[in-house]
């Protein structure tokens, strides 16, 4: 036991036997308490850290600079570097010592003191050594260096390469820069290798190129292209002055002299002038024709790619839209790219646009064409294989995507295309493109598949690059014979009930009213519809004809409705505004036949070719809602006015004194126009059912209710009239009674007659 131990346990035992009766901190003292003091030299309760301070009656401890207290007595090291991390400033380091710290400048920073260690109070800065100034040399010769923070890195020359795999290194890894010439022999291909003042650069053998780009490899120069152009040149003249330049441009490279000063906007915009004087013309009708204008676009695309400057051009015109991406670089290029247009959008690797890297010619090009009405022309589908009554429909803009590889017959990677709809709708879609080689040409969906479809575009992906397109396939209702019947003897007997009707309205003078004029020529608007429908719907060998009955069917077809319409406008007048008001029939004639010409002749002018199809003489799919808008406007417009003069209808029956008479007569006129707008309108609603694959009992339920139009047409306005069949009973009483009045009995007998009908005359007709 030390003797310092001795001490504190003698002290202990004094202080426990001379203390009796003493507080705390204090000892008994010749018979008083007297205070104690515990930092005495034998008893430091603070430790080595602490000072101890005596007080009356206790103590406390102050620590040392660079600690602080804990648990009351013991003084701990504080460790400046964890509780402020920034102590020492950018670019330094800290580092704790006992009883404080110390900053140090990190690697490559040299301190602003002459110190190498300092305090953050002495506003010591770190400012990063230049090692490029500092040491000349330092990353050997033919090498560059770069300062960086907060170290550096040598890069070999141009024209010189690095012995090891970095392109950057440090002047320590003995690493030495050789001249590329000598180290890659083959770099410039058939051509020889040379350093200049800005580095290497090849001069190319005769008959190969690097289309004017010093460092890059020489390939052979392709005459069949051009070649191959002298051929698609005969067909189409137009194009003679545009090939014939570069032509010109590809001799100069052939001869391996200079390019500079070629002027890219000239030949963009000749490229384009040329495409929109080709499609300006109309359509080509001829699918060789479609074959050499797409194979002549994609030749000149090709060619022109070396003349056009980094990162590329956007141009459009009247019938075309071009998005063009440049890389002129030696090394080459990698990842992903993305050409947008208006109608189109292509997702390439930069990587399949190249092509092979020992032929890589020191550019890249990539081009995405749109054409903005050159789908009129492409209606050729020999290549495809359509199912059982399917037919198919261009339903984007063609689009001609080209690259500088020239190997693109089956692609690594494959490209997506993104065309977007020109109508939007739900029916299955198909990516094809232009294949010339099947009998002149045809769309062909091989090397083609959908990734995503929806209502607004289709994503295609395919292996190899042409031009390309989105199809969308259609069902055609089947040509069976039941159908054939069905439709035959509907219409004939329809025709039959619609002349009666139409006799019936024209001839007999008691029931004329204005809505038997409405139903007068509703009658002949179905019926001469019904008529040219026989005659006509299958006479598609002479194309103008076939668009004339298609123009009559859309004309006809559209008065009814109108007059339908009609019909509802003049029930709303006398039911909800004043009773016996009253179109005149020269506003009615203008609406039910002024409107559907005014239609029909917008819609011709608009889209002339919609009139007629290859199987019918109907409107096509790009014009067949001039049909079904103003037909379902008007359906709507009906439904509108009947509800708003039934409301008010059960208005006037629930009043006092109601005038039953002519108010029954209404609600039969409401119920048979609402029958009529029901079978009309019904009936068309099937008809747009016909276009999706396996509608056969849209098909029947079509042709019941558009065969039949007329007769029911007959039943309602005629048969269920009580007033027509009195006519009717009257004139068969004339033809088949004997006579035995004579004819002033029979004028005053069928005047009465007439003065009888005349009373309800206003009104219209009677019951059903």
């Amino acid at each position: 036991m030390t003797s310092r131990r001795i001490l504190v346990i003698l002290a202990l035992f004094l202080f426990f036997t001379t203390s009796k009766g003493c507080p705390k901190g204090f000892g008994r003292k010749r018979g008083k308490c007297v205070d104690e003091d515990e930092c005495n030299d034998l008893i430091n309760p603070c430790g080595d850290n602490g000072n101890c301070k005596n007080t009356n009656g206790s103590f406390y401890c102050e620590c040392d600079e660079g600690f602080r207290l804990q648990t009351n007595v013991t003084c701990k090291d504080i460790n400046e570097c964890l509780e402020t991390p920034d102590i020492c400033g950018p670019n330094a380091i800290c580092q704790n010592t006992i009883p404080q710290y110390s900053c140090s400048c990190k690697d490559g920073f040299y301190p602003s003191a002459k110190e190498k260690t300092f305090l953050h109070d002495k506003n010591v800065t770190c400012t990063d050594i230049n090692e490029c100034l500092e040491t000349t040399d330092i990353c050997g010769p033919n090498a560059i260096c770069k300062n960086t923070i907060p170290h550096y890195f040598c890069s070999c020359k141009d024209g010189f390469y690095p012995s090891a795999k970095e392109k950057t290194f440090l002047h320590g890894e003995n690493v030495m820069c050789t001249d590329i010439c000598v180290i890659k022999k083959t770099i410039c291909g058939n051509g020889t290798c040379y350093q200049g003042p800005s580095g290497h650069y090849c001069e190319c053998h005769v008959g190969f190129t690097n289309y004017g780009r010093e460092k890059s490899h020489c390939t052979e120069f392709n005459y069949d292209v051009i070649n191959e152009m002298n051929n698609l040149n005969e067909t189409f003249p137009n194009a003679h002055g545009l090939v014939n330049q570069l032509k010109g441009y590809y001799q100069t490279l052939a001869e391996n002299k200079s390019l500079k000063g070629l002027g890219e906007e000239d030949l963009l915009k000749r490229l384009l002038s040329i495409i929109d004087e080709l499609l300006s013309g109309g359509a080509f009708h001829d699918n060789r024709k479609v074959s050499n204008f797409l194979d002549l676009v994609e030749y000149i695309l090709r060619l022109i790619g070396p003349f056009i400057d980094a990162p590329g051009a956007n141009r459009s015109s009247t019938h075309s839209e071009l998005a063009m991406f440049v890389h002129k670089e030696p090394v080459l290029p990698q990842g992903a790219k993305t050409l947008p247009s208006k109608q189109a959008q292509l997702d390439i690797q930069l990587e399949t646009a190249a092509g092979d890297p020992s032929h890589y010619p020191g550019f890249t090009t990539v081009s995405l064409l749109s054409y903005l009405n050159l789908e009129d022309s492409a209606q050729f589908y020999d290549g495809m294989k359509p199912q059982e009554n399917q037919t198919f429909q261009i339903n984007s803009k063609v689009v001609t995507v080209t690259v500088s590889n020239r190997n693109t017959s089956l692609l690594k990677e494959p490209v997506n295309i993104t065309l977007y709809h020109l109508t939007s709708n739900d029916t299955p879609h198909m990516c094809v493109f232009w294949d010339s080689s099947w009998n002149g040409g045809s769309w062909s969906a091989r090397g083609c598949s959908v990734v995503e479809s929806n209502l607004k575009y289709t994503v295609c992906s395919c292996n190899h690059l042409s031009s390309f397109a989105v199809l969308m396939a259609l069902y055609e209702m089947e040509d069976r014979f039941e159908l054939q019947l069905l439709t035959w003897v509907g219409l004939s007997l329809s025709l039959v009930c619609l002349f009666i009707c139409i006799l019936t309205f024209s001839m007999i003078r008691s029931i004329k009213s204005p809505r038997t004029t409405i139903h007068l020529h509703l009658c002949i608007s179905l019926f001469i519809a019904n008529l040219v429908f026989l005659s006509g719907i299958s006479q598609t060998t002479n194309r103008v004809g076939c668009g004339v009955v298609a123009g009559l069917l859309h004309f006809f077809y559209l008065a009814a409705f109108c007059w339908m319409c009609l019909e509802g406008i003049q029930l709303f007048r006398m039911v909800v505004l004043v009773f016996n008001a009253n179109f005149k029939t020269s506003y009615m004639l203008a609406g039910g036949y002024g409107v559907p010409a005014v239609i029909v002749a917008v819609s011709a002018l608009v889209n002339p070719k919609g009139y007629g199809t290859k199987t019918y003489c109907w409107l096509n799919l790009e014009s067949i809602w001039s049909f079904f808008g103003p037909a379902c406007l008007i359906i709507i417009i009906n439904i509108f006015f009947f509800l708003i003069t039934v409301w008010k209808l059960a208005e006037k029956f629930s009043s006092l004194n109601p005038d039953l008479d002519k108010l029954q007569k209404i609600k039969a006129f409401v119920i048979t126009a609402v029958a009529q707008l029901c079978i009309l309108g019904t009936m068309w609603i099937f008809g747009c059912f016909q276009f999706q694959k396996g509608t056969i009992a849209m098909s029947y339920l079509f042709t019941i209710l558009g065969s039949l139009q007329g007769l029911m047409l007959f039943v309602m306005h005629c048969l269920f009239s009580k007033q027509v069949r009195d006519e009717y009973r009257n004139i068969l009483s004339r033809f088949c009674a004997p006579r035995k009045k004579s004819y002033s009995q029979f004028s005053s007998s069928l005047s009465s007659k007439a003065h009888t009908s005349k009373s309800s005359h206003d009104t219209g007709e009677s019951h059903i």
